[in-house]
């Protein structure tokens, strides 16, 4: 059984859409980085997306035990193309229509130059099974983003997108999952240690 152990980067405390923005986060909570770490396995392979809020937090859960494999654009947030840097009222008032659709129903609406739900979906998913494939019963760390999180929360859920959607991801909360035999199980989602 490979158990990944999906992690929130650290909060960036920006009030824009942030997608494939480089921007980077707040780890100046050392005692809830410290709680988070200690939560962790202390054996694991760990990945991050290769933006740089990603990449600082896994340095900063970095253990003697952990073996740090290359960092993974396709593992990085949706990407939100015209949209990024821009506030959601902004976004709303640009493309009413598109946005409501983008989030109300999402799936294969996707913003201005950016991807839809199921093309991040895909990105995420092929990513995972390559490292599924390399790295067969181990315990996998991945640090990255609210809406790659809610991907692979969709598929062990095996539930529609907006579904996925409802739940929450709080900056460096942990969801786990695992897979066995082509099956994937929830084993917990948005824990806050």
């Amino acid at each position: 059984m490979t158990t990944w152990h999906w992690v929130r980067h650290g909060p960036t405390h920006e009030k824009t859409f942030v997608g494939w923005r480089d921007v980077p986060a707040d780890l100046s909570d050392r005692a809830r980085i410290a709680r988070l770490s200690a939560f962790l396995p202390e054996r694991a392979f760990v990945v991050s997306s290769d933006l740089i809020r990603s990449v600082t937090t896994a340095d900063a859960l970095e253990m003697p035990g952990h073996r740090r494999l290359p960092h993974r654009h396709d593992l990085r947030e949706l990407h939100f193309g015209d949209w990024d840097g821009k506030h959601f009222t902004e976004v709303a008032a640009t493309d009413p229509d598109l946005s409501r659709a983008y989030w109300e129903t999402p799936g294969d609406v996707a913003p201005p130059g950016g991807e839809s739900w199921n093309a991040a979906a895909d990105r995420v998913g092929k990513a995972v099974d390559a490292l599924n494939a390399r790295h067969p019963d181990a315990h996998i760390i991945a640090v990255a983003h609210f809406g790659v999180i809610l991907t692979q929360v969709q598929r062990a859920m095996g539930v529609t997108a907006n579904a996925a959607m409802a739940h929450k991801i709080d900056n460096l909360s942990v969801t786990e999952l695992h897979y066995e035999a082509e099956t994937w199980q929830l084993r917990r989602i948005n824990h806050c240690p």
